[in-house]
Parts: C-alpha cells; structure tokens; sequence
C-alpha cells in the first residue's frame, strides 16, 4: 500500500469511528428515553399494583386463600359492583326523571313485580337448592350471565323508561336473588379452619359495601356519557363475575353430608312426629326462629326508610340542601351504619347473638322514636341518624342471625336454612318498601310508622330471644 493510500484509510477509519461513537451517543440517548418511560410506566403502574397486591392480602388472609374463601370474597365484591351499576341506570329511570306523582307509580309497579316472585322463591329456591346440591359454581356463573344479558336487554329501553324495562329489571333481581341464596349456602364449604361463618360472612359482606363505594362514582360517571352506558358497565362486570364464578373450588359443588333443613320449632317437630309425619330437620331452636323475626322486621324497616325517604327528600328536602344532597346525606349515613356493623360484628358475634339482636332492636326503636318525636325540629340530625342506626342495627342483627344457624343448626341442614332465611328477608323488605310508598310525604308521620315496625320486631323477638339465651341456645359449636 502507497503513502497515499495509507493516509485514506486512515482518515476513512477516523470517520468511521466518529460515526460510531455520535451513533453511540444517540443510541445512549434513545436508551436513557426507554429507562425514563419504563420508569414513569413503573411509578403509575405501582399504585394499582400495590393496591390490588393490598387487597388480595386482605380478602386471603387467615387461611382464606387456601381454602378459597379468599375467591368467593372477591366473587362477591364484583356481585355488588354490577348490581350498584344497574341500579344507578334503574334510579335514574324509574325516579329522577319523571314527576313525583308518577315516580310513585313506577316503584309500586317496580315492587309489586318484584313481590310475587319472591313470596314463589321462600317455598322453592331453599327444596330446590337441596335437590340439586352439586353444580353450585354454575348456578352463580349463571345467576352472573342472565345479568350480564339483562343488562344489555335494559339498555335499549332505559332511555325511553317502557313497560319493558320492568320484567328485565325482574329478571335481575331474581338472578340476584338466586345468586346471593347460593352464596350464603357456599360460605360454610369453604370456611377456613381459623374463621367462624360468622367472621367470614361479615368479610364477604365488607368487600360487597367496598366494592357498592368504589363502584358507585363510576357508575355515576358512566351515567353523564349516557343513561344506558352503566347497563353496559354492568354486562362487563357481570361477564366477568360469570369466569371468576368457575374459579372457585372444586369443594363448592360438593355436598356431602347436606340434607333440607326446616325453619320449625321444637314443638311443631315433636308434633310432626306424633302425627307420624317425618321432619325436615329435628330442630332449629328458638333463637333461630325469633332472630329470623326480629331481622325481617329490621329489613322492613330499610325498605321502609330507602323508599320513603328517597320521596320525602326529593319533595320536602333537609334543610338548607337541594333533593339529590339531602337523599346523598342519608345513603352515606345509612352505608357508614351498615359498614360499621359488618366490621364490628365479627368482634361482637361471640358475646351473645340472643343479646345482640335485642340490643339492635332497642337501639333502632329507640333512634325512630326520636326522630319521630324531634323531625320538625331537628330534621337534618335525626334522619341521618335514624339511617345510620338503621344501618348498624341491620348488619349486627344479620351478623347474629348468622351465627345462631351456624349454632343450633347441624352442618348438614345450614344451606336450606341460609336459602329460606334470605329469601324471607328479602320479602319483608319488599313489604317494607311498599308501606314507605303508599304513605303521604310527612316526615313525623313516617318515622312514627318506622318505629311502629321495629315496635312489631320487639313485641314478637325481644322475649323469646333474651329467654334463649339464658338458656344458652340449643347447639354449642364453634362460633368465635
């Protein structure tokens, strides 16, 4: 090679290797680009990570997650989810968006449809449960899907408010109805050997009143887009619920040892026996039987204040507040209520269910005769209290009820008794909720009516329930 074409390459190499190093510093450049996004993806990604990472911890915990408890926990809060989304669409139908007048006559229909069906589903969801005991994750799965496709049904005719919108919105409250009667019966298969049922219902119950809160605003949100867009919120969530239905346990479809359980007395089984007929169960006990009463009162009682008050507020508002803030004041104060009871309950639960239900009783007579007593004077105050110890008073009352079948009822009988003990409930809401209607909007008059129902609960409950605890109740199992 020539002096001269040495020197070439040389200066070719030189330039090759200045290129190199700006490609190295570009590259470098584009490098530090990509670490500086992942690591803003990582710090936005963090929060929802740590947050979901926080409640799995939660809803596993005590050995929830290993018996699958910790699945049905999280079925559950998707359940409520869905079920706050609807009827955020539904409220906005069949309440806000037409007259008073008329509103009233769009709840009457909404309970009058609702009530048949469920006085049908006390004689039939608890022998039906019992003749079909297996399957138990399809039949929530389902319960899920027809939801799912109710929900997109609704949409076309939420917007318009039609007669059609109502054996829809039917259709979801009895798949609801269905879903929560086999929850209650799945709960026992899957208690961990540290959680009593009654400790595990009140966290399946906590996670759908978080869930209710979290869900709400979205619905909302989703509602200023379109009326019809929370129904289809609903489907995605229900649709989901329909997967995560399959997840759980393989044991929740069994049913080994289970038999029909009766809601009956002592005295109605020895008489069924001495008549040669064959009891369902041989007993439940008395504390089941008044704890039952006591809670339909109690549930009449919240379907008696959600419906009334929703009309008297939105004619004759709280003092100072427009329609929509006074009825939002009373849902927080009933929901904190209710929220409240469910995470004291499992604290609660071991010191006398008996007691418990007839202090719950007292405390909700004595905060509606208040209210009744003081509403032209101090409005504001003694509704949201009313709602509050509505709240409290049904959710430790529940709680109680819980634990007294969990009691005196035998391991192989609990499901019928948790399926007819729902779906009794459920209906005397239903009947609470049309008093609440059928009334004249003053307030005095409602709240004297509210503690005549609880009144009805004390004459029939407090008795018998303070008697069965001196007793000691029928059973001795593990409830703490």
């Amino acid at each position: 090679m020539g002096h001269y074409d040495r020197v070439a390459a040389a200066r070719a190499s030189s330039k090759s290797s200045r290129v190199s190093r700006a490609s190295t510093r570009g590259g470098s450049g584009h490098g530090r680009v990509r670490r500086a996004g992942r690591a803003v993806g990582r710090a936005l990604h963090r929060p929802f990570t740590g947050a979901a990472r926080g409640v799995r911890r939660a809803t596993h915990a005590q050995g929830a997650g290993e018996s699958g408890l910790g699945k049905l926990i999280e079925l559950h809060a998707v359940n409520s989810a869905g079920d706050v989304l609807i009827t955020v669409a539904l409220a906005s139908t069949v309440f806000f968006s037409v007259p008073t007048d008329e509103a009233r006559g769009r709840v009457a229909l909404y309970l009058a449809v609702t009530l048949a069906p469920f006085a049908l589903l006390a004689p039939v969801i608890g022998p039906l449960l019992d003749r079909v005991p297996h399957g138990r994750r399809a039949a929530m799965a389902g319960a899920m899907l027809a939801r799912a496709l109710l929900a997109v049904t609704m949409s076309g005719a939420v917007t318009t408010g039609g007669l059609e919108l109502y054996p829809a919105a039917l259709g979801v409250l009895v798949a609801s109805k269905a879903y929560g009667v086999v929850r209650s019966a799945v709960v026992p298969r899957l208690l961990p050997p540290r959680i009593s049922l009654v400790k595990a219902n009140s966290r399946v119950t906590l996670a759908g009143l978080l869930a209710t809160g979290a869900a709400a605003p979205a619905a909302a949100g989703l509602h200023l887009i379109g009326p019809a867009w929370p129904l289809y919120g609903a489907c995605a969530v229900f649709v989901a619920g329909t997967v995560l239905s399959f997840s759980l346990p393989h044991k929740v479809d069994s049913a080994k040892g289970e038999r029909r359980a009766r809601l009956a007395s002592r005295d109605a089984v020895a008489r069924a026996e001495g008549f040669g007929r064959k009891p369902g169960l041989r007993t439940v006990g008395p504390s089941v039987l008044h704890g039952l009463q006591a809670n339909a009162c109690l549930r009449a009682l919240s379907g008696f204040l959600t419906f009334f008050l929703a009309f008297l507020l939105r004619e004759h508002p709280l003092g100072g507040l427009g329609p929509a803030a006074s009825l939002g004041l009373v849902v927080v104060a009933a929901g904190t209520g209710n929220a409240l009871g469910t995470a004291v309950g499992a604290w609660l639960k071991a010191r006398g269910p008996e007691r418990i239900i007839a202090a719950m009783l007292g405390l909700a007579l004595c905060a509606t005769v208040v209210a009744a007593v003081f509403y032209q004077v101090l409005a504001v105050v003694v509704v949201t209290a009313a709602a509050a110890a509505a709240g409290l008073c049904q959710a430790l009352a529940k709680l109680s009820l819980d634990a007294m079948i969990q009691r005196d009822v035998p391991e192989e009988g609990r499901t019928s008794a948790f399926a007819r003990s729902e779906t009794a409930l459920q209906m005397s809401w239903v009947v609470g909720g049309a008093i609440g209607i059928s009334l004249p909007l003053i307030g005095t008059l409602g709240m004297a009516v509210a503690a005549g129902l609880v009144a009805l609960g004390v004459v029939l409950a407090v008795r018998g329930l303070l008697g069965a605890a001196r007793r000691g109740g029928t059973r001795s199992t593990r409830v703490a």
